[in-house]
C-alpha cells in the first residue's frame, strides 16, 4: 500500500491529490487548490512550500509525483513555473519523500490513453476511475491525473521487474 501526492504546480495555482494505491487499485483520499495571491514571486513560493509540508503532514504520503516543466510560449512563465515546482519538490524532500517527475503527455497517456488528450477527457477519466461524485476542479484534477501516472507507472515497473527476474531464474537453471 502507498499513498500519492500528485502535484500540479502552478505559480498563481498549484492543484494537489492524494490517493491510496492497494496493488492495481485506487482510493480517493483528497484534492484541492493551493490560491496563492498577487504579490512577489518569493511569497508565493513560501506558500507553496508550506502548503505541501501542510498536506504532508495531514496525509503522510509515502511518494510524491510532480508534472514537469513544458517549455511556454512565454519563457518568463515557464521560469516561475519551474520555480513553483522547486518550492514543491523541496518541500517533499525535506520530509525525506521518493520524487518522480511525468510530463503532461506521460500523465494523459497513463489516465486517457491519449498523449494529446483535452484537460476535460482528463477530469472525465479521473472522476471515472476514482469514482467520484462530480468532476473536481481542473487544477486538482491535473493533480489526481499525476499521482495515477504514477501509480500506473510503479505497478508496471514491478510487473516487468518481475518478469525480468523470472527471466533471469529461468536462464541460470538451464
Amino acid at each position: 500500500m502507498s499513498i500519492i501526492l500528485g502535484i500540479d504546480p502552478g505559480s498563481r495555482i498549484t492543484g494537489y491529490g492524494v490517493i491510496r494505491q492497494v496493488g492495481s487499485k485506487f482510493e480517493y483520499l483528497g484534492s484541492g487548490c493551493i490560491r496563492l495571491p498577487d504579490g512577489a514571486l518569493p511569497e508565493r513560493l513560501q506558500l507553496i512550500y508550506n502548503g505541501i509540508t501542510e498536506l504532508i503532514t495531514q496525509y503522510q504520503p509515502t511518494q510524491m509525483a510532480v508534472e514537469q516543466v513544458f517549455m511556454a510560449r512565454n519563457p518568463d512563465s515557464a521560469l516561475k513555473l519551474g520555480q513553483a515546482r522547486g518550492a514543491a519538490i523541496v518541500a517533499a524532500t525535506n520530509q525525506a519523500l521518493l520524487v518522480s517527475e511525468y510530463s503532461a503527455r506521460q500523465i494523459k497517456q497513463a489516465v486517457v490513453g491519449k498523449g494529446s488528450a483535452a484537460k476535460e477527457q482528463v477530469q472525465h477519466m479521473v472522476t471515472y476511475l476514482l469514482k467520484l461524485p462530480g468532476k473536481p476542479q481542473a487544477d486538482a484534477a491535473d493533480a489526481l491525473a499525476v499521482a495515477l501516472c504514477h501509480g500506473h507507472t510503479s505497478q508496471s515497473l514491478i510487473k516487468l521487474a518481475g518478469q525480468a527476474s523470472k527471466t533471469v531464474r529461468g536462464r541460470l537453471r538451464r
